[in-house]
């Protein structure tokens, strides 16, 4: 037997296994870098009063990539049509990748999205202004959106870390994701692009809970 045929023979014999798990699929969203504004720096930005323009909803309900992008730019470098998402937020926030924020000279932590103590600045730019803020540039924690009944179903709550296996062209196992649990919400993991890229994975692509694999 040739080693293709291997190959695509354990293949086989991994997805038929994992049918048995149908239910308890993740879908994964993977997140290029991003910027949430306020309505104060929309206004600097594209003009007094200003709406966003919806490009495209989000499998996150309400939230949607808006047609305006900016400029943001860093001690080191800049990188130009990074895209808003919306709605309108109350502090302004620039997610980015670790290999990003290396592009652009500016130490980034790793934080939950919206958690903004303690992290650095960056300026924005756009076609009516610029924005210097004071704070906001993170690298988002890798995370999974549920709804209560589907953590329930998961049997895990809201705060609590997991690990989870990817089954891209390099099956992995990724371990500190963060719970987030909300009526609000639509299932999906949340990577960025660093991480996506790590282990072969993409948009559509699904996870399974460890605990739920092991029983």
């Amino acid at each position: 037997m040739n080693k293709e045929k291997l190959i695509d023979e354990i293949a086989d014999r991994v997805m038929l296994e994992l049918k048995k798990f149908e239910n308890y699929k993740i879908p994964v969203g993977v997140s290029n870098r991003h910027v949430h504004i306020s309505r104060e720096d929309l206004d600097i930005l594209f003009g007094k009063d200003y709406e966003l323009t919806v490009k495209k909803e989000l499998k996150q309900p309400g939230q949607f990539a808006a047609e305006e992008a900016v400029t943001i730019v860093g001690p080191k470098g800049q990188f130009e049509n990074v895209r808003i998402l919306g709605p309108i937020r109350r502090e302004s926030q620039v997610e980015i990748s670790l290999t990003d924020a290396f592009r652009l000279g500016v130490s980034a932590p790793i934080k939950e999205s919206g958690s903004l103590e303690n992290t650095p600045g960056i300026e924005i730019v756009g076609p009516k202004g610029s924005v210097k803020l004071e704070r906001g540039t993170i690298v988002a924690l890798r995370h999974i959106h549920l709804t209560p009944s589907q953590a329930k179903k998961f049997n895990v709550k809201e705060g609590e870390f997991v690990d989870v296996q990817c089954f891209g062209c390099r099956k992995a196992t990724i371990s500190n994701v963060l719970i987030r649990v909300s009526e609000k919400y639509s299932i999906e993991m949340h990577l960025d692009t660093d991480e996506a890229n790590a282990i072969g994975v993409k948009n559509g692509d699904f996870i399974i809970l460890s605990k739920i694999l092991n029983g």
